[in-house]
Order: structure tokens, then C-alpha cells, then sequence
């Protein structure tokens, strides 16, 4: 295997990913946020992965979510960046705008600053979006991750995400 990028867990878990996926012949995409993309990179940490992962679209800014994705900005205005509505609406957006069959989206609140009482860091959300499955089946939570520190708010949303691409 040799030495890799990432931290060690997160390189098993996207290897299952890769391979599992692989198995059932299906591709996935991202739409990610606070994770910057490491949710792809952690895919491509992986040989082969190619026959996997279709794109990431890492929109970081409200803009980035709007123009790439088709986020409304009605969700963003009613709701923020960082709530169940906006990822759901970034998952289907990155299955629209690929060619994969599964979508995960990822935004939340890395810290240190940027959290509320309603939000506080460590505030995650995760949507999953199969193509070809209704509006109503995309699912999409809101998680509390250990806000400690910002890398740890990071690789536990990449963990959580690269889960949620497992078959």
C-alpha cells in the first residue's frame, strides 16, 4: 500500500468505498463544503478509483452552492448554508450536474469561529441522493460532531460522508 496523504482510517474506509462501489458497478459525486474536498481525496487515494468517483464539486461559498449546484437562494436566505434543506438541495444539484448514480453532500460549521447557540461548531450536515429516486427519498440529517478543534470537525465529516457512499 506504502504511505498515503491521509490519516490512516479514512484511507480504509475509502477503500471499501472504492471497491464496494466497484463491485456493483457505481460511480458517486460530491458536492462538499467544510470538508474542502477531502472526501475526494480521500477516494482518490485510492487505486482505481477512477472507475468510481465521477466529480466533487467543492462550492465553499453561498455562490459556489448556487451557481454549481442550483442551490435556491430562497434555502440559503431561509435557512443557511449549513442546514438539512441545503444539503438535500446540494446532493440532487451534484447528481444533476454529474453522470454518477449517488450523490453526498457535506456542509457544516468547522470552527473555531462561525458557530451559534442554534449552530455551534461541530454542526454538520450529510445528504444522499440516489439518481433516479424521488425527491421525498433523498435523505438528509444534521449531525453534532466533537467540535474540538477544526481538523477533528473535518475528518469526522469525512468519515461520515465516505460511510454514507458504502452500498
Amino acid at each position: 500500500m506504502g504511505p498515503h496523504l491521509l490519516p490512516d482510517d479514512i484511507v480504509a474506509l475509502a477503500e471499501r468505498v472504492v471497491k464496494e462501489n466497484l463491485a456493483i458497478g457505481r460511480t458517486v459525486a460530491l458536492a462538499e463544503s467544510c470538508t474542502g474536498g477531502l472526501v475526494a481525496a480521500a477516494l482518490t487515494e485510492i487505486a482505481g478509483s477512477s472507475a468510481v468517483l465521477d466529480r466533487g464539486f467543492v462550492t465553499y461559498s453561498n455562490e459556489a452552492k448556487r451557481e454549481l449546484l442550483g442551490v435556491p437562494e430562497n434555502i440559503i436566505d431561509a435557512f443557511g448554508a449549513v442546514s438539512a434543506a441545503c444539503a438535500w438541495s446540494m446532493a440532487r444539484g451534484a447528481l444533476k450536474h454529474s453522470r454518477a448514480d449517488v450523490a453526498v453532500a457535506i456542509s457544516g460549521i468547522a470552527g473555531p469561529d462561525g458557530g451559534s447557540e442554534l449552530k455551534p461548531v461541530g454542526t454538520v450536515v450529510f445528504s444522499r441522493c440516489l439518481r433516479g429516486e424521488e425527491d421525498h427519498e433523498t435523505t438528509a440529517d444534521e449531525r453534532l460532531l466533537d467540535g474540538s478543534s477544526r481538523a477533528t470537525v473535518r475528518h469526522q465529516a469525512t468519515i461520515c460522508a465516505l460511510e454514507l457512499l458504502l452500498p
